[in-house]
């Protein structure tokens, strides 16, 4: 299911101009200068992943799909380019037709990647591949980073349940954004009814300190809920006396009580506190949901308190301190004429500092050892080697300009857990160290 399926109001009617106005001033002056129709390969990667972090791992990639399937300019955006003349006459008569006609192969969604992965391979006419980067970029760079940080806090919690809960913390629309990544690198569910419409994503909630605080007792608070959402309903019991709460809760609810969510204090104390009481008021099978800026470290710090499941909100919705994965869209390879013959030769820049990049239309493949774990990230220009060749990492994701596949969203939630099945143990160490695999260029 996608957005484009469903036509959701949220949708906005054209990506176009979700882009800079120098892709378009490009595009300007290749036509003028007769490069434009030059067949090219455009490449997403990063140089680097963010500090101490093993792995990053790819979402969006269903984003990218829908955002090129929109990517038109219509009446009133090519209105808006006359009017601040973005651009000349002839460029906008050559917008109005746009339709991305190239072929995008990439990593799959849910997929890990290293520095230097290709993680997304564009070709066709330059100008109608480097109109695409901003867009491409915004989406990646952002929903990677949300999808990393979700991967990580999910490893930290052993198996237990993960709540997104930042929609608070962040624009409207990246909230949604951020709990589909969220669902892809590991949490089960979001307080988010835009993201549970949009992407069919498990939602949550019950009730806030203010539900409380408008009552005139704690114990009228919890049976106006219970009357209402039933016993398996979750009370929240820090608004005052948390002991008291929990006794308050049990008796109106009884053993059959969901759960209790503790937002405050120290989690850890407080979690072993409220158990036990539990346990001895009968109510053993009464979860308990920590909240209160969470981040991975914290989830990990919690690993023996009696912790059924977590909320995540600020740290989740920007990537716990690393909001963006540095991704960049480069031109590796173009031919020398318009000529769809023409052989593509590999450009590259090259810079005095960290910005160089290497050149040529690249295939990525995955090395594994004799137990099946993964070793190396081999990167390529020439021929794949025949011992690599099923290993090979970038599918086909458009052909033609016809998107070719679009995937539940399960599917990389669960091809995540596989890509991590995959790699060395280390990789799951929230301790700051190296990318797990190198990256060796044949």
């Amino acid at each position: 299911m996608n957005a484009a399926d469903l036509g959701l109001p949220v949708d906005v009617p054209s990506t176009a101009l979700f882009t800079d106005q120098y892709e378009l001033t490009m595009l300007q002056a290749a036509l003028r200068s007769g490069t434009a129709d030059r067949r090219s390969v455009f490449e997403v990667f990063t140089r680097r992943l963010p500090d101490g972090r093993r792995y990053g791992v790819v979402a969006g990639t269903g984003r990218v799909l829908d955002a090129v399937e929109n990517f038109r300019f219509d009446a009133g955006v090519l209105g808006f380019l006359r009017d601040r003349e973005i651009v000349d006459e002839s460029t906008i008569q050559w917008l109005a037709s746009y339709r991305f006609g190239g072929d995008i192969w990439g990593y799959p969604e849910g997929e890990v990647y290293f520095p230097g992965s290709p993680i997304l391979r564009v070709e066709g006419s330059f100008a109608e591949c480097v109109l695409l980067e901003t867009v491409i970029l915004s989406i990646l760079n952002h929903d990677s980073a949300i999808a990393a940080a979700a991967s990580r806090m999910s490893t930290a919690a052993g198996g237990r349940g993960l709540i997104e809960m930042g929609a608070r913390r962040t624009h409207e629309l990246s909230a949604v954004a951020s709990a589909r990544a969220a669902y892809v690198g590991g949490f089960g569910s979001t307080s988010d009814l835009a993201a549970g419409f949009r992407y069919a994503i498990p939602t949550v909630g019950t009730s806030a300190h203010a539900f409380t605080l408008l009552h005139d007792s704690e114990r009228d608070a919890f049976r106006a809920q219970v009357d209402s959402l039933g016993r398996g309903t979750t009370l929240l019991v820090d608004t005052y006396d948390v002991a008291e709460a929990v006794r308050r809760a049990v008796e109106i609810a009884g053993p059959e009580l969901g759960a209790v969510r503790i937002d405050s204090g120290d989690l850890l104390l407080v979690a072993h506190r409220v158990r036990q009481q539990l346990d001895e008021l009968g109510a053993a099978n009464t979860k308990i949901v920590v909240t209160s800026d969470l981040d991975e470290y914290a989830i990990a710090s919690l690993a023996a308190a009696p912790v059924d499941a977590y909320g995540v909100g600020t740290q989740l919705v920007t990537g716990s301190g690393h909001p963006t994965c540095s991704m960049v869209y480069k031109l590796v390879a173009r031919a020398r004429s318009a000529d769809p013959r023409a052989p593509l030769e590999p450009v590259a820049k090259k810079s005095l500092g960290a910005k160089t990049s290497v050149g040529g239309r690249k295939w990525a493949a995955r090395r594994v050892d004799a137990q099946g774990v993964a070793e190396a990230e081999v990167i390529g220009t020439q021929t794949v080697p025949p011992e690599l060749v099923d290993r090979q990492l970038l599918v086909e994701l458009v052909k033609g300009g016809e998107i070719v596949a679009r995937e539940p969203l399960d599917a990389a939630r669960e091809r995540h857990v596989a890509a991590l099945a995959g790699l060395p143990m280390s990789a799951l160490q929230l301790s700051k160290g190296e990318p797990v695999l190198s990256t060796e260029y044949v």
